[in-house]
């Protein structure tokens, strides 16, 4: 009997079952004994922040597996975070699939399209097919802003890009204490725990995926990537961990980075003779600070130790579970960080970053005045960039930067029965590109042919495997460009040039630098004045790099970057139903330095209810429009400076209250109105001020976090809502680049 229209059929199908053979669909497994592979991504933590790589701060269980491991002293990555992790995941250099810069921006370009191209495979989308079972927590940030709703698009979100579950944030940066979680493609609420702390959490919620699929399918090996919100500001930990550190950086950033240097030679991470470069620009000597600077500066960096002291045990927890579930010797470990510590705490730090992203005076008398309060629910503290300066001895610069305090990186390989000689340093040149294509070997996991249609690009990486064989076998990376918002680099057979382009200015006119790095680790001696050809063969280099790999056209912009991102910022008006949420600020509506008016339909109003109509942001900065009792107020929440305009009682069956912004004689006022009468008309001392945040649009409640003190979360509204209208008599203004240079520091 004919079967054209299943061809695929393996059997024969005949009248009746008695003359017909059946055939069932073998689903492609993995092969016996595949090993498990777990991703650990840290965040912002600079070369010299691990105990294993020379720090004070105690992370005994990094250090267990890079004692039973391979630790890597060359390891480079991208300078930001966004494209380090579309390489980690795709084995491709990260304009080549569209993440040139942070996924927050589609400038127009196809190498800066803010996520990684569909027809590109990432990791899990390769393990999938190979029966892996895949699971991603924690920070994700590949995603575009305008995409990040309940609504989707969620092609780009975890499970759209190969991950089986997902639990975590998809932004770049989060409060610790009240994160935006996601699971899978819903929002999700946060365990009512007093002491809850994301780093736990996430761990929690691993070790759950992980407990699931050992019960449920022990047979199938596992991928999970596991994505940290330590060490990025803001930098909070629980009191206990705090006190640990109490007095333990008094002597401040200056010894501190000399003592990690010590340690560093002594344990083999640097080369005996390596010396510190000069401080970077802008950074004080420690002995020329006042008394009150080096309490509150030495108290930020306790809270940073403690952050990661307190990731550090959760990681404990994970490996924990492996060991007590018989999963360790089967399971290949790689932990590394994004990017080199961030020194955009300036010289001062700040007990509030929101104020730096709001364009606001961030005082140090204001931040003094908190000292107690660091690393708490209270504040979203950075430290100052001296101790950014000390965590990536003994590197130049940040992130950002193409110096190695940018893009060198600790990376740690952990595969019990596969890592010779772990106490050996390995100092083979490797970028973040080579990881796909090492696990995958590691894994003997061939790569398919074609994926969603297009014939598979080679990888831009090549395998490390060899390395955890022989520490001493000679390295098989030679070149790898580098380009951070203009801002380039490239290492070619042991030579390293760079460009430190400053933003707007003549590329033609950057100077490139030349550093020898096989005798000068840390690129300390500029040899260009005595190779200019070798210096102009490597720039060469980079540009046929450039080409090849996507990163023309060169761009340094910022504003333009961000004018052009998300359409959807740009309507005149919302209407937005009641429990909806436009999260993470750039898929909610611009309200930076606007005037606007809100008006709230009600329905059955009795003049008792209580709770959030419209609420903008969290605790660290927004506004919100709520009822007390009956009574209309408005807080606008100025990173900490709340100025609070309240109405009188509004009367039994009122339909709308309205809150309007707007500005007269140079002036900011705030009117709230009943059915469209006004009632009360303050001053403010400025409209919602321009900058970024990760602020999330919520209606009729507030959560993970109270923009204003004067209620708790959720604060649910108690009557009832028809809809929210919120509307815009002008488009949005132009901010200054200034403003939006503050962007990098948020992700």
């Amino acid at each position: 009997m004919s079967n054209e229209s299943n061809t695929s059929f393996g059997g024969t199908i005949g009248r009746t079952v008695a003359d017909s053979t059946p055939a069932w669909e073998q689903s492609r497994g993995a092969r016996e004994g595949a090993p498990n592979v777990i991703t650990i991504v840290l965040d912002d933590v600079g070369f010299g922040q691990l105990g294993c790589y020379g720090s004070s701060i105690a992370t005994p269980h990094i250090d267990s597996l890079a004692e039973g491991g391979a630790r890597y002293s060359n390891f480079h990555v991208a300078a930001l975070c966004s494209p380090t992790r579309a390489s980690l995941l795709t084995g491709r250099n990260h304009h080549a699939v569209g993440v040139g810069f942070l996924a927050d921006f589609d400038s127009g370009f196809p190498g800066y399209r803010g996520a990684v191209r569909r027809e590109v495979p990432m990791l899990p989308e390769i393990l999938k097919e190979e029966g892996y079972a895949t699971y991603a927590v924690g920070k994700w940030h590949l995603t575009p802003p305008s995409q990040m709703t309940q609504a989707g698009p969620f092609e780009q979100w975890p499970t759209g890009r190969g991950f089986d579950r997902y639990y975590g944030f998809l932004g770049g940066e989060e409060d610790q204490w009240a994160p935006e979680v996601w699971e899978d493609q819903h929002y999700a609420e946060l365990p009512e725990d007093p002491e809850y702390h994301v780093s736990a959490d996430l761990v929690d919620r691993s070790r759950r995926y992980l407990a699931d699929h050992v019960s449920a399918t022990p047979e199938r090996p596992f991928y999970l990537h596991l994505a940290f919100g330590a060490g990025h500001a803001p930098h909070q930990a629980p009191k206990d961990y705090i006190a640990r550190y109490q007095g333990a950086y008094d002597h401040g950033w200056d010894e501190e980075r000399a003592r990690i240097l010590r340690r560093q030679i002594e344990r083999g991470i640097v080369p005996e003779g390596t010396e510190l470069p000069p401080a970077n620009p802008g950074v004080a000597a420690w002995d020329g600070l006042s008394d009150d600077q080096k309490r509150l500066y030495a108290r930020m960096q306790e809270v940073f130790a403690a952050f990661m002291e307190y990731t550090d045990a959760q990681i404990g927890r994970l490996l924990a579970f492996l060991q007590e579930q018989g999963l360790t010797e089967n399971t290949l470990v790689v932990l590394l960080s994004d990017n080199g510590a961030s020194g955009e705490g300036g010289p001062h730090g700040s007990a509030n970053e929101y104020r730096y992203f709001l364009g606001l005076e961030d005082r140090f008398e204001d931040s003094l005045a908190m000292i107690d309060d660091l690393g708490s629910p209270l504040t979203h503290n950075h430290y100052p960039s001296g101790w950014a300066q000390a965590g990536n001895t003994p590197l130049k610069m940040y992130k950002k930067y193409t110096y190695g305090g940018g893009v060198r990186a600790p990376l740690i390989v952990h595969w019990p029965g596969h890592v010779q000689r772990a106490e050996q340093v390995r100092h083979q040149f490797h970028h973040v590109t080579d990881l796909v294509p090492t696990i995958l070997q590691a894994i003997d996991v061939d790569v398919p042919e074609s994926f969603r249609g297009a014939a598979f690009e080679d990888f831009d990486g090549t395998s490390l495997a060899y390395s955890l064989a022989d520490p001493d076998a000679e390295g098989t990376r030679s070149t790898q460009y580098f380009e951070t918002a203009g801002y380039r680099g490239i290492v070619k057979d042991g030579y390293k040039a760079i460009a430190n382009h400053e933003p707007g200015a003549d590329y033609d006119a950057d100077r490139w630098e030349l550093y020898a790095i096989r005798e000068d680790f840390n690129e300390v001696a500029d040899v260009s004045a005595q190779h200019p050809e070798l210096t102009q063969s490597l720039v060469d280099a980079w540009w046929e790099q450039a080409e090849k790999h996507g990163v023309l056209p060169l761009d340094d912009r910022m504003q333009t970057r961000v004018q052009s991102r998300d359409l959807v910022r740009e309507r005149a008006s919302y209407r937005m139903l009641p429990g909806a949420r436009l999260p993470n600020g750039s898929a909610a509506p611009g309200f930076g330095d606007r005037e606007f008016r809100i008006t709230v339909q009600l329905s059955d109003f009795v003049g008792q209810e209580s709770g959030v109509l419209v609420s903008y942001g969290r605790r660290a900065a927004g506004f919100v429009l709520f009822m007390d009792d009956g009574k209309a107020v408005f807080d606008l929440n100025r990173a900490g400076e709340h100025t609070v305009v309240s109405a009188p009682p509004a009367p039994a069956g009122t339909t709308e209250v309205s809150l309007t912004l707007d500005r007269s004689d140079g002036k900011a006022f705030a009117t709230l109105a009943y059915d469209g009468v006004g009632v009360v008309t303050q001053e403010l001392p400025s409209l919602m001020p321009a900058g970024l945040g990760c602020l999330s649009l919520q209606v009729g409640y507030n959560y993970p976090s109270p923009v204003s003190p004067l209620y708790e979360r959720p604060a649910r509204f108690t009557g009832s809502i028809r809809e929210a209208l919120i509307e815009f008599p002008d488009a949005a203004p132009e901010m200054s680049e200034q403003h939006w240079q503050r962007l990098i520091a948020a992700e």
